[in-house]
């Protein structure tokens, strides 16, 4: 019996010393101070739209604002989805075409959020997202895409980018046509 009464008390003191250094990791952690997210708003726009939305975006959540420029602009003619042959339906028709960017001013690198917007195109995103996203690191980043339409949804765009770079954290896009200054907060909510 004394045995039993000897177990016991070793077993309360040593849940109690546990206990101790738990209570004193809490209290460290608290006192460290917690690592700000970088947020990076990202776009790519071709007539003007997705950009207006970037920019409200960025100023609505504080965050850093950099455009995904193509090497070579696209014209009106380059963006005419009714003509076979112009060049925004020929870079749509191979998924494995990726158009030249131009180096941006930030490094999506040194960033914790980036939040990606374009037009959709073909029911998904342009060709040039592709692009961007393989121009730097993702694993382990948040991703969060949004879009500007006409009458698609992101619905496929989401699909098609989460199966192609899988090591992201991808976080649910939103179309932001008309968005009010909430949607804006509810999307990297």
């Amino acid at each position: 019996m004394k045995q039993i009464i000897m177990m016991a008390i070793a077993a309360i003191v040593g849940l109690s010393s546990c206990n101790q250094t738990q209570d004193q990791n809490n209290k460290a952690n608290q006192n460290e101070p917690q690592k700000e997210m970088k947020t990076l708003v990202t776009y790519f726009s071709a007539s003007g739209t997705t950009k207006r939305v970037a920019e409200r975006l960025a100023e609505t959540i504080n965050a850093d604002i950099m455009e995904i420029v193509p090497e070579q602009r696209y014209t009106d003619a380059d963006l005419d989805w009714r003509d076979k042959t112009s060049r925004s339906t020929i870079e749509m028709q191979d998924k494995t075409f990726r158009p030249a960017i131009a180096k941006g001013e930030l490094d999506p690198e040194n960033y914790d959020v980036i939040c990606i917007g374009f037009p959709i195109w073909w029911y998904t995103c342009p060709t040039i997202i592709n692009t961007f996203m393989e121009s730097f690191d993702h694993s382990g980043k948040t991703i969060i895409p949004f879009a500007t339409s006409g009458g698609s949804s992101i619905h496929k765009a989401c699909e098609d980018l989460k199966a192609a770079y899988p090591e992201a954290n991808w976080k649910a896009g939103k179309l932001l046509n008309n968005a009010t200054e909430q949607d804006l907060l509810d999307l990297v909510k």
